[in-house]
């Protein structure tokens, strides 16, 4: 599971404690080919989820609907509109890995009082932001993380991780070992890394 996978996980359980459900609409995924945005196609998917995955890697789009993806689109697509003060109402729920403009984007597409969830800047730590999504259509930003959140709700997102959000998740492994480890540490800070590259010693 990785520090990655229990990020998606509390991903979208604190967007299920937000009202989340699969009736709320479709989910968009934000950097879906990489480490926490594959764990969270995967678990949606897995919960009755419809997924939308976004991704700069169009060649892994079958890829990413194997795991269970319904539809995917490209960074660009999920970019576009980024001058317009309000988007489509489209989302029933966002988990975003990746900020900047993508982030508020997703902001301004939510259905009527749906939530982002946010855990990630590798696009960029900020975005331009209007309070216009939040006053007109009641919408939720929700901050993630997973390094300093209190040690007995960690252990409530493991137990879900071990009993009813299981998953498989060996179709998502790079299996590395200490002589790929540099390589793969390259490919990572290149953007080139998918899924999750697992360490076996």
């Amino acid at each position: 599971i990785g520090t990655a996978g229990f990020t998606a996980a509390e991903c979208v359980q604190k967007l299920e404690q937000s009202g989340m459900t699969p009736a709320s609409g479709p989910v968009l995924v934000t950097g879906a080919a990489g480490g926490v945005g594959s764990v969270a196609v995967k678990l949606l998917a897995q919960l009755g989820y419809e997924v939308t995955a976004v991704t700069g890697k169009a060649e892994k789009t079958a890829w990413l609907k194997s795991l269970g993806a319904s539809s995917v689109i490209s960074r660009e697509e999920a970019a576009a509109g980024a001058d317009k003060p309000m988007l489509a109402e489209t989302w029933g729920g966002v988990v975003d890995t990746v900020g900047g403009d993508i982030l508020f984007n997703g902001m301004k597409s939510l259905r009527y009082g749906c939530s982002l969830a946010a855990c990630g800047l590798v696009a960029a730590p900020t975005f331009g932001a209007s309070v216009l999504p939040f006053i007109l259509r009641h919408v939720n930003l929700l901050g993630i993380d997973s390094v300093q959140l209190p040690i007995d709700q960690k252990a409530a997102i493991w137990q879900r991780l071990a009993t009813d959000w299981l998953m498989d998740l060996s179709d998502l492994e790079e299996v590395l070992t200490l002589d790929t480890l540099s390589d793969a540490i390259d490919r990572i800070l290149a953007g080139q890394m998918v899924g999750r590259g697992v360490l076996h010693l």
